[in-house]
């Protein structure tokens, strides 16, 4: 095989490989942004606007919409049977920002068709690998589509996760700032969470989604236990299961909910400046590689080459 046919072969499997990707990221994502319409009041007159969606939406799916359902079909039928963890998974993909109902089936035919087309560019791979020189060249590249393939789409969900706890955790002081405000301005808690919810909007919108959702939890009918544990379950952090834990003990107990609120605001800010003290104290240690390997060497450099340039014009002319 020459080297136009290995281009046009990797080519090809890394777009396909790429479509499918981008598909399946396309309708996780849709459903997020149906859910920030929804709740920023853009879906108003729901008899008019709903069938206009309907229509625009149908407009825009074409290829798309079809590779989608497609995808989800094929994650239907490679879906995960145990209830436990398809549970697992859908809050994982909740947790990552992919609220959709069809989220965990979505993604499994994504990972299932990331399987599939590197399979093909294996297969495809193969007589290149087989053959001279440009083995090693093909095997990496073999390599590398089934490397994606595998811990791709989990890698994504990972990353996502880690931006979005990381915003949590920022916010989580603000909010408990807030409920403690609210709450002893004479709110109750219920109250107090939906007038957070409206000020942190702007500032976190990703805590805002969560907080919303909890909202219509309570209004719902649940009870306050099950949903603040529901709550902190979603965002997946120990600040949210710790003031699950404790709003939970301070309904049976019967204490003062402002005091414990106010007692638990003071500790995460406590926590924020352990953490941001820890991060600060780790940084000269963080440093000292680069330094070692970039900066010292130009500094070196720096210093050496003026005496060697000397050392040589004086040796030059004896």
């Amino acid at each position: 095989m020459d080297p136009a046919q290995l281009q046009y072969v990797i080519t090809l499997a890394g777009g396909a490989f790429m479509l499918a990707g981008v598909g399946g990221v396309a309708w996780l994502t849709a459903g997020e942004l149906r859910l920030r319409a929804i709740r920023r009041g853009r879906m108003q007159n729901a008899g008019g606007q709903t069938g206009l969606a309907r229509t625009a939406e149908k407009r825009r799916g074409g290829v798309g919409a079809s590779l989608v359902g497609q995808l989800r079909t094929l994650g239907q039928k490679s879906a995960v049977r145990d209830p436990a963890k398809l549970s697992v998974l859908r809050s994982r993909l909740m947790q990552a920002g992919f609220y959709n109902r069809e989220a965990p089936m979505v993604y499994l035919g994504v990972r299932a068709a990331a399987l599939g087309v590197a399979t093909i560019g294996v297969v495809t791979l193969l007589p290149l690998i087989a053959g001279g020189r440009a083995g090693m060249g093909g095997l990496a590249v073999a390599s590398a589509l089934a490397g994606l393939a595998i811990l791709g789409p989990d890698q994504v969900l990972k990353v996502r996760r880690t931006k979005r706890e990381r915003e949590y955790g920022d916010g989580f002081p603000d909010l408990l700032d807030l409920l403690v405000a609210s709450v002893e301005a004479g709110l109750s808690l219920d109250a107090a969470v939906s007038r957070v919810t409206e000020e942190l909007a702007r500032r976190y919108p990703s805590l805002t989604v969560h907080l919303r959702f909890l909202v219509l939890e309570l209004r719902a009918g649940k009870s306050r236990k099950d949903a603040w544990s529901a709550f902190a379950d979603r965002l997946g952090i120990d600040d949210a299961r710790q003031l699950a834990t404790m709003l939970r003990q301070a309904e049976e107990m019967g204490t003062s909910l402002g005091e414990t609120l106010t007692v638990f605001s003071q500790d995460m800010r406590a926590k924020r400046m352990l953490r941001a003290e820890e991060k600060a104290l780790a940084l000269s240690a963080k440093l000292t590689v680069p330094l070692v390997i970039f900066i010292f060497p130009c500094l070196l450099g720096a210093l050496m080459l003026p005496a060697a340039a000397r050392l040589a014009h004086v040796f030059s002319h004896q």
